[in-house]
């Protein structure tokens, strides 16, 4: 591994941590209480399949996916490693207090390398695990691979298993990065996560150490005319012409790489399924996302 890449590793250790990030991935999502109808419904219907009633969401994020499995009757425990994008959630629950849903929602910084111990006092978490732990939104690509053996990644999913209790399920997503890294440029296509409408443009460029994939860079342009021209709403970091650019790495997961990470850390038996976009993986092309269901095995 390069000097180079090492350097990257404090860089990337919180890509929101300036604030600023936190606010534009908010308006890129759009509103937390509105999902793509066929994203809440998949997701939904996938966790009462299994039976699952107690949730801990390892990407709470702003709160877009644990808001939308509180209001679905779910029981929910949310942790992130970004305090910038946590404040959103919490001031979602402060705000829906009187729901009791949203008083009992249980809101915590946790690392995922560290989750074990940073989960050990936290009143709510099951002694015998939870039915199932989600990673949603691309998130779990936002892990580097700084040492160049995936032993990070491996060490995130260990911990999300070990919070699983046997006979619940993982839910991980994250892009098609083959297609990105064959093409160079994302799939096309209708965001099938979000419903935010104010992406103008996508590119990306992909890193490669000693002819491996490292690294893929997204660059966002966003038409933020509307938000800006609210004064009472304009932050010092927005431009008055109401464009506004962002940028995000992630690991590229390819998908045979990323079924062998998930079988080396829950088992070659246990049950696996893929899908692409909500569809069986046999039953789409090229899919812009990737969402992998892994079950625990009961020994």
């Amino acid at each position: 591994m390069t000097e180079q890449a090492y350097e990257k590793k404090d860089i990337l250790s919180d890509q929101y941590a300036d604030g600023k990030a936190a606010k534009v991935w908010e308006m890129y999502i759009g509103s937390k209480q509105v999902r793509t109808a066929n994203y809440k419904s998949f997701i939904c219907q996938l966790l009462r399949s299994h039976n699952c009633k107690r949730v801990l969401d390892v990407a709470c994020g702003t709160g877009v996916d644990s808001i939308m499995l509180l209001e679905e009757g779910f029981k929910v425990i949310s942790t992130d490693a970004s305090d910038q994008m946590l404040k959103y959630a919490l001031k979602e629950r402060w705000n829906r207090r009187k729901e009791a849903e949203f008083d009992n929602w249980v809101i915590e910084e946790a690392n995922w390398l560290t989750l074990q111990n940073d989960l050990e006092d936290v009143k709510g978490c099951p002694e015998e695990g939870f039915d199932a732990v989600v990673c949603l939104g691309n998130s779990f690509a936002h892990l580097l691979d700084f040492d160049g053996d995936q032993r990070g990644q491996r060490l995130a999913l260990k911990n999300f298993c070990s919070l699983i209790k046997p006979g619940g399920i993982l839910i991980v997503d994250h892009r098609n990065y083959d297609e990105i890294l064959r093409t160079g440029k994302p799939p096309l296509g209708k965001n099938v996560l979000y419903m935010g409408q104010r992406i103008t443009d996508i590119n990306c460029s992909n890193m490669y150490v000693n002819g491996k994939p490292y690294m893929t860079t997204f660059n966002y342009t966003m038409d933020v005319s509307t938000y800006v021209k609210d004064e009472s709403k304009k932050a010092k970091w927005f431009s008055d012409d109401g464009k506004e650019h962002f940028r995000l790495s992630y690991y590229p997961h390819r998908v045979v790489d990323f079924v062998s990470l998930l079988r080396q850390v829950f088992g070659p038996e246990a049950k696996h399924s893929i899908f692409g976009d909500f569809k069986p993986i046999d039953e789409i092309e090229c899919p812009t996302y990737f969402m992998h269901v892994i079950k625990k095995t009961i020994s």
